[in-house]
């Protein structure tokens, strides 16, 4: 019994103690972690008695503070900007627009974004060839019809009797190898072949005859508006469905004479080096429904159109067409591409005449008024149409980005940052389209165009119009109040 009692007394003792460490842990973790506060809230996210915030908490004694009065203000209350005056916009161009060296044919709108109407035009209106600003007609159209997050896949499906085919999908961008730093990001045929390959291997094959299709697109691959020495002289590649590296060879410069089939050379020579021996040269044909092995997809359409207006990508610019042509004609050639971007323009309401026979603006045979160009920039800033939008923070900065990193220094440093536009350079023709923010925030699209510049006041001519939207830039163009 004596020794019964002393257990128990021991395991008594060892219970109390017990106890004095759960309720010393759990009196630090109320501490911890607030709770008996929260045990006393009144659901304000007060405890009961306490101040509501810090306003209400009390100064020491002693302590006499001054009472809380509304601070004065820094400066007068921002307004929005008034109404464009018409006299003051031309005021400002008409010196720059007026020069010798535009030639004979100059021609211009500058429009209030506030009111959503012309307050300028130049040259009565009339048509000029637009050079590159035509890109904002196609890459407009592309993003309306297509979406901005569409992306473009290429693919490799099974052929039948050991054969494989790459499939090209019109993807302006796919490259012959992994590019990491570039942006937009590029899907590349090492990529894909790397894929077949590990599909091909898990079958147990390590042999495969190489087909390849581009039949997305159709003939001609060189548009019969462009004059004919562009090819030779290598101003621009043939435009298939399936290329790398935008139809450029890996070594040299130039462009390749066939670039779907050096897709498949450079696509056969990867799956090699990932152990897939290819009998035979790649054969070209359309694809049957096989079952696919592998793709890639490009970057979403939004970030190629960024690329492509920064830039002035002729060759993205043409894919691009294509694709609209084959979304809305399904067919997707040089004249079915313009005539889709016309098509669609005009049923987003542009109504100002413009004529395209393709998507880059390299056609000579392109007349587009300087209206219907700002009627599209209209468009991209319409909140309507925010799938629209990417074409807008797109346009290259004066003087910082794309196309007009170099521009805008002179007459009038202080418009650069406030001019962002879509050029467009062609012998004997330069353009300049976008939008301009004046010195008290003025929002106004402009479209300044000259076609009949002589050869030797290239380059002075476009520092007239680079002057005309600097002037926009730098200018108190808004209505005086009274």
């Amino acid at each position: 019994m004596a020794a019964g009692g002393r257990g128990r007394g021991a395991v008594g003792r060892a219970v109390v103690a017990l106890l004095v460490v759960a309720l010393l842990l759990g009196g630090v973790a109320a501490w911890r972690l607030d709770l008996v506060g929260r045990l006393g809230d009144d659901g304000s996210g007060s405890a009961a008695g306490a101040p509501a915030g810090p306003a209400a908490v009390p100064p020491p004694a002693g302590l006499e503070l001054p009472a809380l009065t509304d601070p004065t203000p820094v400066d007068s209350a921002l307004t929005p900007p008034g109404r464009i005056d018409p006299a003051l916009v031309q005021a400002a161009v008409a010196p720059y627009l007026s020069e010798p060296v535009l030639g004979q044919h100059v021609v211009g709108a500058v429009a209030d974004l506030g009111a959503g109407r012309p307050v300028v035009k130049l040259g009565g209106g009339s048509a000029a060839m637009p050079a590159s600003t035509t890109k904002l007609l196609t890459t407009t159209a592309a993003l309306s019809v297509l979406g901005p997050e569409t992306r473009f896949t290429t693919r490799v499906v099974a052929g039948g009797k050991g054969r494989i085919v790459l499939v090209g999908g019109g993807d302006p961008f796919l490259s012959s190898k992994p590019l990491p730093a570039a942006y937009p990001q590029h899907a590349d045929v090492q990529t894909l072949a790397a894929a077949t390959a590990a599909a091909l291997k898990q079958q147990g094959r390590t042999r495969v005859r190489l087909g390849y299709d581009d039949s997305l697109f159709s003939e001609p691959s060189f548009n019969p508006a462009w004059p004919a020495h562009y090819l030779p002289e290598h101003v621009v590649s043939r435009v298939t469905a399936l290329w790398v590296d935008e139809g450029r060879p890996a070594v040299g410069s130039g462009r390749v004479d066939d670039p779907s089939l050096y897709a498949a050379q450079t696509f056969a020579a990867a799956l090699t080096a990932n152990g897939i021996k290819v009998v035979g040269p790649p054969v070209h044909g359309v694809a049957s429904a096989g079952r696919e092995l592998a793709s890639v997809q490009s970057a979403p359409l939004r970030e190629l159109v960024a690329r492509i207006l920064e830039v002035s990508d002729n060759e993205g610019a043409e894919v691009v067409s294509h694709q609209v042509g084959v979304a809305v004609a399904h067919s997707g050639t040089f004249a079915d591409g313009a005539a889709a971007v016309t098509r669609t323009l005009q049923g987003l309401g542009v109504t100002a005449a413009f004529d395209i026979h393709d998507g880059s603006g390299l056609s000579r045979e392109n007349e587009v008024t300087p209206l219907a160009l700002v009627q599209v920039l209209r468009l991209t800033l319409d909140p309507a149409h925010p799938e629209l939008n990417p074409i807008a923070t797109a346009l290259p900065v004066a003087g910082f980005t794309g196309s007009l990193t170099n521009r805008f220094d002179q007459p009038f440093p202080e418009s650069r940052g406030l001019v962002r536009a879509k050029t467009g350079t062609l012998t004997n023709v330069s353009a300049l389209a976008g939008i301009a923010v004046d010195q008290d925030g003025h929002e106004m699209l402009f479209a300044l165009m000259a076609d009949q510049i002589d050869q030797p006041d290239e380059t002075k001519a476009q520092r007239a119009l680079d002057a005309a939207a600097g002037a926009l830039g730098a200018c108190h163009c808004g209505v005086v109040p009274n």
